[in-house]
């Protein structure tokens, strides 16, 4: 089964999310692909609706963050589009104040995990307001290297406007906070549209190589086809390294009847009984995920080997 791409566009407010989605979006339509886009606004009212052609497949989410308080909202809507509609692409423009791993959280529902395909973090940065930042409260500064910190690819905006030696302070400034991000300083989210999609696929020539696999944050789809020992299941989580952020899924244990969710974030692991039956997809977020060993031990718990 071809699964969707998904993209999370991240980024401050007016650093230029928009702009950048709509060239987006006028690659796809040139390359003939089937596009929806998940728009995210806090406030009660769309602003930037209007980018987005009529053709294209456009959910609207407001009154809320789809990192925290309209995290359900957000996944019923994920999955009636992924039900609905054969699509090659879905783009998420997030709020300016979103994270961008709660964001990739709330897209990785153990539903339907196992139909989409995370192609990575495009995180627009505003210099000017990177170089002012000390004007900004202590949460939004730490937000701002968050979401710099988290993404694969970088769009440096307002470039013009900097001195070389702003220009090369602030690229030394970002490095320091991700030297694994592609990094792409321009205006008005100018930029080669093949430069961004290129880091999510694979490409080989006589000296490079770039491959999904080297995703800042990287998701892993388990799915279990019997129940488990819970005590072993137990064993393995408390063993996990710290670059594991979120584990979720559904589970059926070997002690108990019934499934249930499971949802683990920050070291702490979480168990609800369900009432629905559904496939047994485990969702592990986090990076430098090691996914043949991972596969590894959950088959291994799987057969009870511990």
């Amino acid at each position: 089964m071809e699964r969707t791409e998904v993209y999370v566009l991240s980024g401050f407010l007016g650093s230029g999310k928009t702009t950048l989605l709509k060239r987006l979006l006028q690659y796809e339509k040139e390359h003939g692909r089937k596009v929806a886009v998940v728009m995210n606004e806090i406030g009660q009212v769309s602003i930037d609706s209007h980018v987005v052609s009529e053709d294209t497949m456009l959910s609207e989410l407001l009154s809320g963050c789809v990192c925290c308080t309209i995290q359900d909202q957000f996944e019923v809507e994920l999955y009636s589009l992924l039900q609905q509609h054969r699509l090659d692409v879905i783009y998420i423009e997030t709020t300016g104040v979103a994270h961008p791993v709660e964001v990739l959280d709330a897209c990785m529902s153990p539903l339907f995990a196992d139909r989409i395909q995370t192609k990575g973090i495009i995180t627009t940065v505003d210099a000017i307001r990177w170089i002012n930042r000390d004007q900004l409260s202590i949460p939004l500064q730490m937000l701002l290297k968050e979401q710099i910190r988290h993404a694969d690819v970088l769009i440096v905006n307002k470039t013009d406007e900097l001195r070389p030696d702003e220009q090369a302070k602030l690229s030394f400034e970002l490095q320091a906070i991700n030297s694994e991000a592609r990094t792409i300083f321009t205006t008005f989210s100018n930029v080669r549209m093949d430069d961004i999609h290129s880091f999510s696929r694979r490409m080989q020539n006589e000296h490079k190589q770039v491959s999904i696999e080297r995703l800042r944050i990287q998701t892993y789809v388990h799915t279990f086809t019997k129940p488990i020992d819970l005590d072993m299941f137990e064993q393995w989580v408390r063993q996990l390294p710290d670059t594991i952020y979120r584990m979720k899924g559904f589970l059926r244990f070997t002690h108990t009847s019934g499934i249930y969710s499971f949802q683990y974030a920050y070291g702490t692991p979480l168990y609800m009984k369900e009432e629905m039956n559904v496939p047994l997809h485990f969702v592990i977020i986090g990076e430098q995920l090691d996914k043949q060993k991972l596969k590894h031990e959950l088959d291994n718990i799987q057969k009870g080997e511990g």
